[in-house]
């Protein structure tokens, strides 16, 4: 496995769902476990450690409310880390992103958006990271950006054709 994701609680896969699909289109091996910083840490300290052994060059960590968990994996390991924090009732979310963006000096976490949209992120920028040393992902990705261009330029010429 290339890609570690870890998620806070069985709740947080609806944010991470587009990921896996994103990770399984690039061909990408990854993972996927729950564990919590607060609730299992221990547990938590030997998945980064049997993740590492396993291969996993980038981990995904996926946790609402406190969200320590991007925080806690980045303290036991040097590979990347990508923080994506869930939204919730409470604080919208607020309290899930600024744990995880306000990394201390020296352990840092690569934080996305809120939700869905910085699930899939995460899935692309750790086949960014990936495609690093990956030349056949480096070209799938190329792929990806260009189909994504030719679907805006096919969008501007819809609107076009109704003026």
């Amino acid at each position: 496995m290339k890609v570690m994701i870890f998620l806070g609680s069985e709740s947080d896969y609806g944010v991470i769902e587009d990921a896996v699909a994103t990770l399984k289109d690039f061909g990408v091996p990854f993972g996927l476990e729950v564990t919590s910083a607060h609730r299992s840490p221990e547990r938590t300290v030997r998945l980064v450690k049997s993740s590492e052994a396993g291969g996993a060059e980038v981990f995904i960590a996926v946790a609402g409310k406190a969200a320590h968990l991007a925080g806690v994996v980045a303290a036991h390991t040097v590979k990347p880390v990508i923080g994506v924090p869930v939204e919730s009732e409470a604080l919208s979310g607020m309290d899930a992103l600024l744990s995880t963006v306000q990394m201390p000096k020296g352990i840092p976490v690569a934080t996305m958006a809120l939700g869905k949209h910085g699930g899939l992120n995460a899935a692309l920028l750790a086949v960014e990271i990936l495609a690093l040393k990956d030349e056949g992902l480096r070209t799938k990705l190329l792929a990806h950006r260009a189909k994504m261009a030719d679907k805006v330029e096919k969008a501007s010429l819809k609107l076009k054709e109704k003026l």
